[in-house]
C-alpha cells in the first residue's frame, strides 16, 4: 500500500516537474522574453530611484528684501549657500514677485520684512514671511520646513554673536534607520515588493490564457494532469522568476544606491516567497477567470492599481479612511512593503514579522486553492 502511495506522489512529482519545465522554456525562450523579465524591473528602480524623490535640492526663489540691511543680505546668502534654493530674482514688492510664482518659474517668495536687522539687534524677533505655491503641497511644505531651519539657525548665531542666552528649549533632531532622511531609503527597498508584484502577477495571470490563445489549453484537458499539479507547475516558476526580479533590485538598492541592509537574508527572502506565494495565488485566480491574455491584462491592472495606492507605497495607510484601511489588511502588499523596510532597515527578525508573514500566509491558503477550485471546475 505504501508503495503504491510513493509510486503515485512520484509520478504526480514527476507531471509537476515537467509541467514547470515546458512553463519555463515559454516564459525564457524567447531573447526578447527574457531581456522584458528582467532589465525593466532593474530600470523601474533607477527611475523611481532618481525621480520618486521628496528631496529638494534646487528650489527656485524670488527674494522682496524690505529691510535691504547687512543682515538681511547675510541672510539671504545662506539660503542661497544651502545647497539647496536658487534665487531667480531680487524684487522690491511682493506684488512684482507674484506673476513668477504663478507662472511656476518660482515656489517660494521669501520676503525679509522691514526692521528685520534693528529687530535682532534689540533682542527680538525678526520676521520672514514665506509665500509657496500651494499647487503643488508636497514641494511647498518640504521647502518652507527648509526655510523654517535655516532662520532657525541663522537666529542662533546671531543670538551667540550678541552674547544673546540662547533658546529656553533646543531641539536635537536624530534619524535612526536613515540617518540622512533620504527618499530613496524609504521608497528602493519598498519596490522590491511593488515592482516584482507587477511583474509576477501579469506572468502568472497570462499564463493559462496565453494558452488558451494558442489552442494549447485543449491538451491540458486530455493530459494526465489534475487542477492541483497544474497550479503548482504554472506557480513555482513565476515565484522563481519573482524571486530573480527581486534579487535584482535588491543588488541594485545595496551596490548601486548603497543603502545599508541590516537584516537577515534568510528572513528578507521567506518573507518575499510568502508575498510571492499570495500574489501568485492571485494571478492564478484571475488567470483561470480570464479566456484571452488581453482580459487578463485588464484585469491584473484592474487590481495592481488599487493594491499600489493602498500599500503604503507612497502614503502611510493609518493615514486612509476606516474604509479603506480594512482593503490594506488583504493586500498582500501591504505585508511585503512592510517586511522588505523593517528587515532592510531595521534588522528585525521573525518574532517581529510574525504578523505580516502570517496575514501573506492566509492570504496564499485562501488564493491558491480557490485558483485550483476553478481550475477543477474549467478542466472537469
Amino acid at each position: 500500500m505504501s508503495g503504491a502511495v510513493s509510486g503515485r506522489a512520484l509520478a504526480s512529482l514527476r507531471r509537476i516537474l515537467a509541467l514547470m519545465r515546458k512553463e519555463l522554456l515559454v516564459i525564457l525562450k524567447d531573447p526578447r522574453g527574457r531581456v522584458l523579465l528582467f532589465v525593466p524591473p532593474v530600470l523601474q528602480c533607477l527611475i523611481f530611484g532618481y525621480a520618486a524623490t521628496y528631496d529638494l535640492d534646487d528650489v527656485p526663489y524670488v527674494l522682496v528684501d524690505q529691510d535691504c540691511s547687512y543682515v538681511s543680505r547675510t541672510f539671504a546668502s545662506d539660503l542661497d549657500g544651502s545647497g539647496v534654493f536658487r534665487r531667480i530674482a531680487d524684487l522690491p514688492r511682493t506684488q512684482d514677485a507674484a506673476p513668477l510664482l504663478l507662472s511656476g518659474e518660482a515656489v517660494l517668495i521669501v520676503v525679509i520684512e522691514p526692521e528685520f536687522m534693528r529687530n535682532l539687534a534689540a533682542g527680538r524677533t525678526g520676521a520672514v514671511q514665506v509665500i509657496a505655491d500651494g499647487r503643488n503641497s508636497n514641494t511647498a511644505g518640504i521647502a518652507q520646513g527648509y526655510v523654517g531651519a535655516i532662520a532657525a539657525s541663522f537666529g542662533q548665531e546671531v543670538r551667540a554673536v550678541q552674547g544673546l542666552p540662547d533658546q529656553a528649549v533646543r531641539v536635537v533632531t536624530r534619524a535612526w534607520y536613515n540617518p540622512s532622511l533620504e527618499t530613496r531609503w524609504n521608497m528602493i527597498p519598498s519596490l522590491i515588493g511593488a515592482i516584482t508584484m507587477l511583474m509576477t502577477m501579469m506572468l502568472t495571470a497570462m499564463s493559462v490564457a496565453r494558452e488558451r490563445e494558442e489552442g494549447a489549453f485543449d491538451q491540458l484537458l486530455v493530459a494526465p494532469f489534475r487542477p492541483t499539479e497544474i497550479m503548482i507547475g504554472k506557480a513555482v516558476p513565476s515565484m522563481l522568476v519573482g524571486l530573480v526580479q527581486s534579487s535584482l533590485i535588491f543588488l541594485v538598492a545595496l551596490f548601486w544606491f548603497r543603502i545599508l541592509f541590516a537584516g537577515s537574508c534568510a528572513v528578507f527572502y521567506l518573507g518575499l516567497l510568502l508575498f510571492l506565494a499570495a500574489a501568485i495565488g492571485i494571478g492564478l485566480f484571475l488567470s483561470a477567470i480570464a479566456k484571452i491574455m488581453q482580459q487578463a491584462m485588464i484585469l491584473t491592472f484592474v487590481l495592481l492599481l488599487p493594491f499600489m495606492l493602498l500599500s503604503g507605497l507612497m502614503a502611510p495607510a493609518d493615514n486612509m479612511p476606516v474604509a479603506l484601511q480594512w482593503f490594506t489588511r488583504i493586500n498582500p502588499l501591504t505585508y511585503a512593503i512592510s517586511i522588505t523596510r523593517r528587515v532592510y532597515l531595521e534588522g528585525v527578525g521573525i518574532d517581529v514579522l510574525a504578523p505580516d508573514m502570517l496575514a501573506l500566509l492566509a492570504i496564499a491558503v485562501v488564493t491558491l486553492p480557490g485558483a485550483a477550485w476553478l481550475f477543477r471546475n474549467r478542466l472537469v
